[in-house]
């Protein structure tokens, strides 16, 4: 078990299909170093902007719904209001480790390659980036791909979203683009070789080299307070 101070790493996992994110980040929530050796289970604090919560009919395993992120544009409204709402709860609930697979970071390279929209969150960007989250860019060789998908359709339910793997390629360099511009700390990993155990450890590590697992020797600012200039456009 964890004695002492209690390690509170918030960290943003972001990268296209096929990198490997989910697999990291349950492995990065439930991790020695973080949890310690725990001798039973507890609620992982664990959140993605992937989850498929919109639909206009029944959802099923083949139609699921919408997501945060492929959104359609009259979802719009919804998608702020989700952000706003994810934001505000991770501000509300500083003192604790978060692990997020795909935010941000995620909406706006998608609707920008399939939906040839600009969605501006820079204000998620900037409340995160003061709560001390970092983004980790998990990243693949482009000549890998391939082998990733065989993996990944012998249990896939929705096979067809691996057809075109151009796609996840140009999307990888639209997140590495934008990664460089956030106002967070980044870090790219390389997860070509699918090693969930040495990726995650990779992960933890840096997040101790820059002084981001823990909370902040500074204490916090009055995070109850609104933060003005920082909310969705017509919030």
């Amino acid at each position: 078990m964890i004695t002492g101070d209690l390690p509170q790493p918030k960290i943003i996992l972001e990268g296209t299909h096929l990198s490997r994110k989910t697999d990291v980040a349950f492995a990065l929530a439930e991790h020695v170093d973080i949890v310690g050796h725990r001798k039973r289970r507890w609620h992982i604090p664990l959140i993605s902007s992937e989850w498929e919560t919109r639909s206009d009919r029944q959802p099923t395993k083949e139609s699921p719904g919408r997501s945060m992120i492929d959104f359609l544009p009259e979802d719009l409204p919804w998608v702020m209001e989700c952000y706003e709402n994810c934001v505000r709860l991770l501000e509300l609930h500083r003192d604790y480790y978060w692990i997020v697979d795909r935010f941000h970071i995620s909406t706006i390279s998608f609707q920008r390659q399939r939906r040839n929209r600009t969605i501006d969150l820079n204000w998620v960007d900037a409340r995160l980036a003061r709560l001390g989250f970092v983004l980790i860019h998990l990243r693949r060789d482009p000549d890998t791909f391939e082998v990733a998908r065989e993996h990944r359709l012998t249990y896939s339910e929705n096979p067809h979203r691996y057809n075109d793997l151009s796609l996840f390629i140009e999307e990888q360099k639209i997140i590495g683009e934008l990664i460089e511009r956030s106002a967070m700390r980044s870090l790219t990993v390389d997860v070509s070789d699918g090693n969930v155990a040495r990726i995650a450890q990779e992960i933890l590590d840096w997040t101790k080299d820059i002084n981001a697992f823990y909370r902040p020797q500074d204490g916090w600012s009055d995070w109850d307070c609104e933060p003005a200039g920082l909310r969705p456009p017509g919030g």
